[in-house]
């Protein structure tokens, strides 16, 4: 009601009033009991007509909404995402402008920053508020590598993912308590996936397709196997694809073989690898069924293997 009649004739107003109504969230959150989460998402639902009357505002209008920031920094961020492209770079810099330094001296204030930032498109505020034990999380820095290889600024990306391999308090568990005699620590995949992509970037092309296998190898990801695929020369993808389906079959996770050959799909190659390896397939499995419904006309002895 608020934007279909009241914004038309005085749109500022209409910010003013929405506003205040966003203001009742953090009263209502502490005395409701809301087991669904019905009145975050209502709110939620809201944050993109706050931010569309937000986008034309006037800087007075405007100023009520930098306070509620202020106040609602941590409610603001949630909001500020799930606004979506209602909230654009213009408005996001009109934000920021009308913050000031105390901002950064909450975590939630910081988190709001970001979202901002980011909004914006202003990657070096963005990563000025990433703290170094946030930045030492593989996670975080493949998100931080892939925002920087956009920019073009590759060195600082290869810069962002090596900060992961140093240990700190959220690494933690992917660089301690290895034995340098199995090499470099297992990370994530979103730090390995950005690792392809900077070295890619850097030009070594054959270091990142050589990343690539060893990591179809490791995993038998169907997605890492077509980019390893697609980058190949005419037929030279075809003898891969031959030896990746030969590497599955020998592969130790029976499943994982499984869920590869089945939705390539490569029935047949399923198909031998049941009955390579029957006391395996006959392991209770939620998906077994499926399987042996799809092999049963054309690879009925390996379908019955897998139903047994």
């Amino acid at each position: 009601m608020i934007v279909e009649r009241l914004a038309p004739e005085a749109p500022g107003e209409a910010l003013a009033v929405l506003v205040r109504w966003f203001d009742l969230y953090s009263g209502l959150s502490a005395r409701v009991k809301d087991t669904k989460g019905e009145l975050p998402a209502a709110f939620e639902a809201a944050a993109p007509e706050l931010f569309t009357l937000a986008e034309t505002a006037g800087d007075e209008a405007l100023r009520d909404l930098v306070d509620a920031l202020r106040r609602h920094p941590q409610d603001y961020a949630r909001w500020a995402s799930a606004a979506g492209e209602t909230l654009g770079p213009r408005t996001a810099r009109r934000l920021l402008d009308g913050l000031d330094a105390s901002a950064r001296k909450t975590p939630a204030g910081r988190n709001l920053l970001r979202r901002l930032a980011d909004k914006a498109g202003d990657l070096d505020l963005w990563l000025s508020l990433v703290t170094p034990e946030q930045a030492g999380s593989p996670d975080i820095a493949a998100d931080i590598a892939r925002r920087l290889l956009d920019a073009g600024r590759v060195a600082e990306a290869r810069a962002a993912l090596e900060a992961a391999l140093s240990p700190s308090p959220l690494n933690r568990p992917w660089t301690f308590g290895h034995s340098p005699k199995n090499g470099a620590p297992r990370l994530t995949p979103a730090w390995e996936a950005a690792s392809i992509e900077v070295l890619d970037a850097e030009g070594s092309r054959q270091e990142a397709q050589d990343l690539r296998w060893s990591l179809f190898e490791r995993d038998l990801s169907a997605p890492v196997l077509r980019d390893y695929l697609s980058r190949l020369p005419d037929f030279d993808d075809v003898e891969a694809l031959d030896r990746a389906f030969v590497h599955a079959a020998s592969h130790p996770d029976f499943e994982a073989a499984m869920r590869l050959l089945m939705d390539w799909p490569a029935h047949r190659e399923a198909a031998a690898l049941v009955l390579a390896r029957p006391r395996e397939a006959r392991q209770a499995r939620p998906v077994s069924a499926d399987w042996a419904s799809r092999l049963a006309q054309r690879y009925p002895e390996a379908a019955d293997i897998l139903a047994s």
